[in-house]
């Protein structure tokens, strides 16, 4: 039990000199900001809002011929035949569910296409983090956008932003364009 006990004691020593003599290097930054900033993000974004105003161009299309239907359906329901007044609203439920539909696919298409056009500039991004996490020695390098760190000391954290910008060729002195509020209705 005596030898246990040097035993426990030595290998606490041992265990806590190289504990103390590792040092671990910490960075942080915010990959929302860093991804804001990368000009592929900018070419993204409008194929983006293209691929937007075209998906809106084919609805407003389809709306415009649905409230058309519907106004001559109201001027002239008065004067039809009980056949035709079945056949148009049977129309204008279908028109109607079309539309519908449209919304629902539109809203998935629009989705994934921008999973297709950010993925990559995310990945960028990210591939740049870890470069300079390699090449500087981090041993975590902390994503401040996502918001589940909830302390980190400045003092002892490096700014990596700095860094990732060299490394993706933005400009040093970019920023972020300040949000100007919506005016109020």
């Amino acid at each position: 039990m005596k030898h246990f006990s040097k035993f426990l004691l030595i290998l606490f020593v041992l265990t806590s000199a190289s504990a103390s003599a590792q040092t671990f290097k910490f960075g942080h930054l915010n990959t929302q900001e860093l991804v804001a900033l990368m000009s592929e993000r900018d070419s993204a974004v409008v194929k983006l809002e293209k691929y937007a105003a075209d998906l809106n161009e084919t609805m407003e299309a389809m709306q415009v011929e649905f409230n058309t239907k519907v106004n001559t359906y109201q001027q002239k329901q008065a004067t039809w035949t009980a056949a035709v007044l079945e056949a148009k609203q049977k129309e204008l439920q279908e028109i109607e569910a079309r539309l519908q539909q449209f919304q629902q696919s539109a809203a998935t298409e629009y989705q994934q296409e921008q999973t297709k056009l950010l993925q990559p500039v995310y990945l960028k991004a990210n591939a740049a983090v870890q470069k300079i996490g390699k090449e500087k020695g981090f041993t975590y390098i902390f994503d401040t956008s996502s918001g589940s760190i909830p302390f980190i000391n400045l003092e002892v954290s490096v700014d990596v932003m700095p860094l990732a910008k060299a490394e993706l060729k933005i400009p040093a002195d970019k920023k972020l364009p300040v949000q100007q509020p919506a005016p109020a209705k």
